[in-house]
């Protein structure tokens, strides 16, 4: 049975026919030059030119096609409980193929995982490069130390109520994208809150259940709860949801009052800078601090 932890399986010799469910392991594949056994990758995934030939697309992250997969015969397949359906990982593991169930929640675990991948395909090439982002790390750990924190609001999903209530939902301190902008400098005015089932309990419409074994990672609030934190920097991702620049002008009226609109910090944002664990830290490390700082 597979669970939601990060679980490397058993190989007994290098991968040579290999399926990412993941877009940002993919990248990290291709950035590390260990792509040359992928046989399969998803509709999100960007490859493109010579890396393609060869590559079959299986998919979306949500809904890959297991007869797909297993007609590539992988002999490992890398998926994250996050983006793929735990139907799907539980029958390609009852099929005997091996998978690699990532689901790093600070970057150190995402580093960690690079290491593995280069350890598991044995690329010389990989811990060179992987050498140099471990210097980045350290010297944004070490510029971290020295740059008081802004307070920031990161949505990464936005919703509507019948009523025309909005909400949003956002993450806290035990995800990647906290810990990464922890680094970058920036504070989490929702660093503790946790979310309430079902979704009216956040902002006190009905009683909240107990979470049992649910994810409480992702809150959800409303316009009080942003106004009442008053952020001073606001990030506006392009995914999971795409914000763009009708939401950027319908927020900066709601928020008008908070520092960050009040300073222009009030930035959209390529959000894989923010939720792309893998190889994509180096550039998040690069673009992130600067933007927090306006």
């Amino acid at each position: 049975m597979i669970d939601s932890r990060r679980r490397l399986p058993d190989l007994d010799r290098v991968p040579h026919r290999v399926v990412s469910l993941v877009p940002s392991m993919t990248a990290s594949l291709l950035d590390l030059g260990l792509d040359s056994a992928l046989v399969g990758v998803t509709d999100y995934c960007q490859v493109s030119g010579s890396a393609a030939v060869g590559m079959r697309r299986v998919g979306g992250p949500k809904d890959a096609r297991l007869v797909d997969i297993l007609d590539l015969s992988p002999d490992l397949v890398i998926a994250n409980p996050e983006e793929n359906a735990r139907p799907l990982v539980e029958q390609l593991d009852g099929a005997g193929i091996p998978v690699w169930l990532t689901f790093p929640k600070t970057v150190r675990e995402s580093v960690d995982d690079l290491w593995t991948l280069a350890k598991m395909f044995q690329g010389k090439t990989a811990t060179p490069r992987l050498k140099i982002l471990e210097d980045s790390l350290q010297l944004a750990n070490l510029a971290m130390s020295d740059t008081p924190p802004l307070r920031y609001f990161c949505p990464i999903w936005q919703g509507e109520e019948p009523d025309g209530r909005l909400w949003w939902m956002t993450f806290n301190v035990d995800t990647y994208c906290h810990d990464l902008l922890r680094i970058c400098a920036g504070e989490n005015v929702f660093a503790t809150r946790q979310r309430r089932y079902p979704l009216a309990a956040n902002w006190g419409g009905t009683i909240a259940e107990a979470g049992g074994n649910r994810d409480l990672r992702y809150p959800v609030v409303v316009e009080d709860d942003i106004r009442a934190a008053q952020p001073e920097v606001i990030l506006l991702p392009d995914e999971p949801f795409a914000f763009g620049e009708d939401h950027q002008r319908m927020l900066q009226s709601l928020f008008a009052e908070t520092p960050a609109v009040k300073n222009g910090r009030m930035h959209r944002v390529d959000g894989r800078l923010i939720t792309w664990h893998g190889t994509w830290l180096g550039r998040s490390l690069a673009e992130l601090p600067q933007l927090l700082a306006g």
